[in-house]
Formats: C-alpha cells, sequence, structure tokens
C-alpha cells in the first residue's frame, strides 16, 4: 500500500456510541513521495550524528540514567503530572506529601524503561513485553486499579465525560486481541521495506488509536519509540525521546493523530512525527555537548584544586551526572566514604560553586548541582 493511499478504517456503531475501528498494518508498504524521502534523509543525518556522539562521550551510560529522568518527567507531564526536575532527583520522603503521587509516577516511567531495556537483550519487542511495560508504569501510582498488564475488556474513551460525548473512541474489545497481534506482527516483521523511523511512526500511531489498556497507554505508546530504534539498531543507546516535542505542540499532536482517522491523512502524521524526531535529534546532540563542556570545565578547572581529595572528588561529580540532587549520606553510601568526609568534600564543592544548599537545614541538608539541573530542565 502507498502511504498516500491509506485508508484508516470506519467507525461502528456501538451501544449508544460509534467507536473507530483501525485498519490492520501488517503489509507490504510504498513511501511513494520523493519529497518524503528527501525529509526523511535529512532526519536520518541528525540521527545518526546524536548515535556517533553518543558512542565517543566517555561513560555515556551516567548520562542516560539523567536523560531518562527528563524524559520521564516530560511524558508524565503530558498526563497532567506536576512534578519538577528537582523533585524526580530527590528522594520520597524529601517530596511533599501533595506531590508524591505524581513523583512516584515519574519514579515508574525510569523503572519501566530500564526494564524494556534489560528485557530487549533477549526478547523482540512484543505484547507481552508492552503489557509489562505498561504494568511497571502503572505499579503503585494512581491507575494501579484499572487492570495493569492486562488489555482493557471493556470500552475506554478519549475526552468527555461518558462515552456518548468522548472526543474519541477506541475499537471494541472484541478486536483488541487481533488488532494488537497485527500491530505485533508489524513492528517484528523485517520483510517490509520502510525506514525503521516512518514504521515507528505508523505504529505510534496505530497503538494511540487502538488504546489497548485502561491507563497509560500515552506513556507506553511514547516509551516504545526509543525501545523500537534500539532495538532495531538505529540507535545504540536510549537517547531519543519526542515527549518534549509532542507536549510543546500537544494541540498540534492531537490533530495529527485525528486527521488520519478522519481524513486518511497518514503522511501529515508522518510529516509532523519527522519533524519531532529532527528538533529532538538536534536538541539532544546539543544537551550531550553542553553536559560535556560542564564536566570538563569542573575537571580541567575545578576538581583539581582539591590537591589530596581529587580522586575521591572525581568520582562525587560522577555520581552528581546521575544523581544530581544528594544529601551527605548518600554521598557516604555511593562512594564509601565517612560521613564527617563526605560533609567534607560536599562543602568543598558548595565553595567551588558545584553544589548549592536548598533546605536551610543545619542537618539532613540536600545538594542540587544547579548547573547540570538546569541544562536537563531546558
Amino acid at each position: 500500500m502507498n502511504i498516500k493511499d491509506f485508508v484508516s478504517g470506519k467507525y461502528q456503531q456501538g451501544y449508544e456510541y460509534k467507536y473507530f475501528l483501525p485498519e490492520a498494518i501488517n503489509h507490504s508498504w510504498i513511501m511513494g513521495e520523493a519529497k518524503m524521502q528527501m525529509r526523511l534523509e535529512t532526519v536520518s543525518l541528525h540521527l545518526g550524528r546524536l548515535d556517533s556522539l553518543s558512542k565517543f562521550v566517555p561513560n555515556i551510560d551516567l548520562f542516560i540514567k539523567s536523560y531518562v529522568m527528563k524524559e520521564a518527567l516530560t511524558s508524565n507531564r503530558i498526563e497532567g503530572t506536576k512534578t519538577n526536575i528537582e523533585e524526580a532527583f530527590s528522594n520520597e520522603l524529601d517530596i511533599d506529601p501533595e506531590h508524591r503521587d505524581d513523583w512516584s509516577e515519574t519514579q515508574q516511567y525510569v523503572e519501566s524503561l530500564n526494564f524494556a531495556l534489560s528485557e530487549l537483550k533477549k526478547i523482540p519487542i512484543s505484547n507481552r513485553l508492552i503489557k509489562e511495560i505498561q504494568r511497571i508504569l502503572l505499579s503503585h501510582v494512581r491507575g494501579n486499579k484499572k487492570s495493569p498488564g492486562e488489555f482493557r475488556s471493556i470500552q475506554n474513551r478519549i475526552g468527555g465525560s461518558s462515552l456518548k460525548d468522548a472526543v474519541f473512541i477506541p475499537p471494541s474489545v472484541e478486536y483488541l486481541n487481533d488488532l494488537m497481534s497485527d500491530l505485533e506482527k508489524f513492528i517484528n516483521n523485517d520483510k517490509i521495506s520502510l525506514s525503521h523511523i516512518i514504521k515507528i511512526a505508523i505504529v505510534h500511531y496505530q497503538f494511540e488509536t487502538i488504546h489497548p489498556f485502561l491507563d497509560g497507554n500515552g506513556r507506553t505508546g511514547r516509551l516504545l519509540i526509543p525501545l523500537y530504534l534500539v532495538s532495531v539498531g538505529v540507535l545504540d543507546k536510549p537517547l531519543l525521546y519526542i515527549s518534549d516535542f509532542f507536549e510543546k505542540n500537544k494541540g498540534l499532536y492531537y490533530d495529527k493523530l485525528t486527521f488520519v482517522r478522519e481524513k486518511n491523512d497518514l503522511s501529515g502524521w508522518i510529516y509532523f512525527f519527522l519533524d519531532a524526531v529532527e528538533t529532538t535529534a538536534i536538541e539532544a546532540v546539543q544537551l550531550l555537548k553542553d553536559i560535556l563542556v560542564i564536566k570538563e570545565r569542573i575537571t580541567i578547572e575545578r576538581i583539581p584544586t582539591l590537591g589530596r581529595k581529587t580522586k575521591n572528588a572525581q568520582r562525587l561529580l560522577e555520581v552528581l551526572f546521575q544523581k544530581p540532587v544528594i544529601s551527605a549520606q548518600e554521598v557516604t553510601r555511593m562512594i564509601g566514604l565517612s560521613l564527617k568526609a563526605a560533609n567534607d568534600l560536599i562543602l568543598d564543592f558548595v565553595r567551588l560553586g558545584i553544589l548549592k544548599e536548598i533546605t536551610g537545614y543545619r542537618r539532613n541538608r540536600i545538594f542540587v548541582f544547579r548547573e547540570y539541573l538546569d541544562i536537563l530542565g531546558k
């Protein structure tokens, strides 16, 4: 099927409402448009630069942990959570009780992604893995009563106060298993001659249209994007997260998905998705460069001034790139110093302008790596 000839599906009558039944997607595809091919080449170039840079960054995994937290924060913000970047890196007991639900959802997002990346070393992306991703996302947070880890057994909706006034009603339950089986086959069908970037664009549209869970569909669907790109080798590391682009262009994001269903405009959605990938790849490259500049400047200009403490200072700096909100007790545990030595080293970092104390307490103080958080929070 040529992308421009795509027929998205049809509306069918349910009980006092109409639901959308999407067409299957596991079949041959033709890109067709020369314009789309040219756009894809430009996007692929930027994605390749990001992948190449990640292979030359020393200890890239140190930064990835923080970058994943940034994505978790943004993806959950689309769903209405209010956690900020500083809170996201804090410990639960240090969070205002009113914000702990939001904090927990961010932590579960990180746990879900890390689990999935680990599983991808053993199994391909499958419905079993998708269910487990969603189960972890909803564990111990709001939505944990909505059959986490299982496809829905009742009708759901998007928007509105009931099925009668919903903005969009996904397919009926009776079609769900067949649609998700088709999606799984499409994801793993290596005989389809489509660019992986366009393929995951189609996957994302189809997943969001099927809306297979009672909750967590948006987060799960966004998680599948970097997971797929890593699984097929487009990226070596999970460094492309387009939730920020989706959030900044939320109205257009929903419109483009709707236009596929209402106008069969799959091309319009793919162009929007390509814009998201390109913008995000460019920003990710700049973010990595900014992080490297900070690390090099501190390593060369500030750490050597600490004399015999230099070795432990370097270890603390690496810890801060993973956990930029930290206490003396955590430094003690993570580096293996005595509490006094940890406090002394932290005070050195405060004096050098690397850390800043944020509680104002005399005991149980918390310190932040503000310069790093400011970059992550852009």
